[in-house]
């Protein structure tokens, strides 16, 4: 098993479709992000659930804002590779309100073995290490 993949089966958020769309894959990501950053103590402001409508997540931490992109992907993919440009981009729309630009690149793959597709059916490992900082 690939550091940092963790087991786990679909909820019922994933549409009908047997093998996973992206929708569905944003949709695991952004779940898989929004319990983190509440177990870490981060309070939502925003939530914008849209794929590539950034950021996702407009939170409070210790009286600060922070602004977190979203992305998941299926392996082998490398779930900590970004768009540097747009983060660059969030970054700098985040400095205006003193936010902390964040990345959440979380993976995604069929628990069985990595080199299957993923489809709804199965149980899934999850590759996410929290959030990278953009600075």
């Amino acid at each position: 098993m690939i550091s940092g993949f963790h087991p786990k089966m679909f909820a019922s958020t994933i549409s009908e479709d047997k093998m996973l769309q992206s929708e569905d894959i944003h949709k695991l990501a952004m779940k898989e992000v929004g319990d983190f950053l509440t177990d870490q103590g981060f309070e939502f402001l925003a939530v914008n659930s849209q794929p590539k409508k950034d950021p996702q997540f407009v939170c409070l931490k210790d009286q600060k804002l922070h602004f977190i992109v979203v992305r998941g992907c299926l392996y082998p993919e490398n779930p900590k590779n970004f768009d540097a440009k747009l983060m660059e981009e969030v970054r700098d729309h985040g400095i205006k309100y003193k936010a902390t630009t964040y990345f959440a690149g979380v993976g995604f793959a069929n628990a069985e073995d990595y080199n299957l597709p993923l489809t709804q059916n199965d149980s899934y490992a999850v590759n996410f290490d929290g959030l990278q900082m953009v600075d």
